[in-house]
């Protein structure tokens, strides 16, 4: 009867973990190992300041859900002890808060991710975490969009003060 109500809870799990897969704009896999209560508290509160939800999963269940969703290239990685990142609205905030933190605690690393369902490894997720945030892409827009009009302006100007010169 135990090992029944055991079982139903396990599926129960892994069915959540795979509703937190599929509504997560990315996901990352970490290896934190060797931090601190400190730094392990430091990154759950970076992480919660961004929309990224952080949660320690079994690597069973975790693969588990992989699998079921037809992902098998994380079967790898799910090796030790094993954390997870999943991504609100900012798809790049769980690889850059890992890569961040990775590089200031020295024992922490990424072990791989996802992004709408293509796998990332160590590599790729460094490339995620590299990309400007939302408002940093928008600001790049803004920018070359104003380039033109700015050049155009300084030219008008310039013709304008030549024209007077000649007066």
């Amino acid at each position: 009867m135990a090992s029944k109500a055991i079982m139903e809870q396990k599926v129960q799990q892994v069915e959540e973990i795979k509703k937190m897969i599929t509504s997560a704009s990315s996901v990352v896999l970490i290896d934190y190992c060797g931090i601190s209560v400190a730094q392990d508290t430091e990154l759950r509160n970076e992480f919660r300041k961004n929309d990224v939800k952080y949660a320690v999963i079994k690597n069973r269940l975790l693969k588990l859900a992989f699998n079921e969703l037809g992902y098998n290239r994380f079967d790898e990685a799910l090796n030790g002890p094993t954390a997870v990142a999943f991504g609100g609205e900012n798809l790049a905030a769980p690889a850059k808060i890992a890569s961040d933190k990775a590089a200031a605690f020295k024992k922490m690393k990424i072990k791989c991710g996802m992004v709408d369902g293509i796998f990332l490894d160590e590599a790729g997720c460094k490339k995620l975490a590299s990309l400007p945030s939302r408002e940093g892409l928008i600001a790049q827009v803004l920018g070359m969009l104003q380039a033109p009009i700015a050049a155009f302006a300084r030219v008008i100007d310039a013709i304008a003060k030549k024209q007077e010169a000649n007066a």
